[in-house]
């Protein structure tokens, strides 16, 4: 089954046979399924009335247990923005009670957030929602070939998430 990826690469072929276009053939691939799978998950959160971030906010408090909290140094590292960001993006969690700011008891400057409950529920069916669809995205493939291809792709990302500083 041919897709767009090789009409793009047998036409470069063509109008440049001196350059080795062979790396489109993987990257451009994971660029595009980057791109149906950033539509995938859109979908998935605003059937919960989520965005991306506050998807991404709320389930780096999820998967931390109970009592699901963190500080906002801590939702930084995990979330990768800004700290003027993830002020925002707290304060707008907040007024949709989302989360809650509490006094940090080991340090009397610092606050923690904590997932409230309705934060808690809407991350974990936004959580379910998603994995259905990613399930489905990934149906084509066996086992095996998805066991493969998270192999595969671990090998390419790892040199990134591991980078020092």
């Amino acid at each position: 089954m041919e897709d767009e990826v090789d009409r793009l690469v047998a036409a470069w072929r063509r109008e440049r046979p001196d350059l080795d276009v062979e790396p489109l053939e993987v990257l451009s691939r994971v660029s595009r399924l980057a791109r149906h799978l950033d539509r995938a998950r859109r979908l998935a959160f605003s059937e919960h009335s989520l965005e991306p971030w506050e998807f991404d906010v709320l389930t780096s408090l999820r998967r931390t247990g109970d009592p699901y909290q963190l500080s906002p140094g801590q939702l930084l590292t995990q979330t990768l923005v800004t700290s003027g960001t993830m002020t925002n993006r707290i304060d707008r969690l907040a007024q949709k009670g989302l989360v809650e700011r509490l006094p940090d008891p080991s340090d009397r400057r610092g606050v923690l957030v904590r997932l409230t409950p309705e934060g808690r529920e809407r991350a974990d069916q936004a959580l379910a929602g998603l994995l259905a669809q990613e399930r489905s995205i990934l149906g084509e493939l066996t086992d095996r070939q998805r066991g493969d291809l998270a192999a595969l792709l671990r090998q390419l990302t790892a040199p990134f998430d591991n980078i020092p500083g």
